[in-house]
């Protein structure tokens, strides 16, 4: 005999799932953020010249809370839809946009490789867009919650060119944390 749950029911299992999504995707984005220092407490970035647009360093861990709420909520909404047959795709291809995400800030803050920083960021908006679209093939709602996302990363990607452009040579800028070299 197959019963159908009710809606508290439902309500209550997507609950599950977002308890243990959201904090995973902070944790995930918290460690990525301390991996390096980052804003003002970067030496490289702080001696940078910064597009007009940048926003101060406090709006920075905002957004990206906001957005780590956002997009965990969607990906425990995919997990909870369980008839969909798409469910293992669209959770892998969040994954991947993720792992994407967690190498930018090492790669940018950590590493200062701005070329690089903006394939990477090329490529998270690429399966970002394809996670959205999975997402709400699945879960309409889902993919809506990671439109914020998509709009962050296009103006990061905007931001990190304009300091590429501003700041020909940057790598060289300051040394890395891991150089051993002293500047006078």
């Amino acid at each position: 005999m197959r019963e159908i749950a009710s809606k508290q029911q439902l309500r209550l299992a997507f609950m599950r799932w977002a308890v243990v999504t959201v904090p995973f995707i902070l944790l995930l984005g918290f460690t990525s953020a301390r991996s390096v220092p980052t804003g003002s407490a970067n030496r490289w970035y702080a001696a940078l010249v910064k597009p007009a647009e940048t926003p101060p360093d406090w709006a920075f861990p905002v957004a990206w809370i906001v957005i780590y709420v956002l997009i965990g909520l969607a990906l425990a909404m995919v997990i909870h839809a369980r008839g969909s047959t798409m469910r293992g795709a669209a959770v892998a291809l969040f994954a991947a946009q993720m792992a994407t995400n967690l190498v930018w800030t090492p790669l940018f803050f950590g590493a200062h490789q701005i070329f690089w920083s903006l394939i990477t960021l090329g490529a998270m908006f690429a399966l970002t867009f394809a996670t959205m679209i999975a997402f709400g093939r699945i879960r309409t709602g889902a993919g809506l919650l990671m439109v914020p996302y998509l709009g962050w990363i296009v103006f990061a990607g905007y931001l990190t060119y304009m300091i590429g452009e501003l700041n020909p040579g940057a790598e060289t800028l300051v040394p890395s944390s891991t150089s051993t070299q002293i500047i006078r």
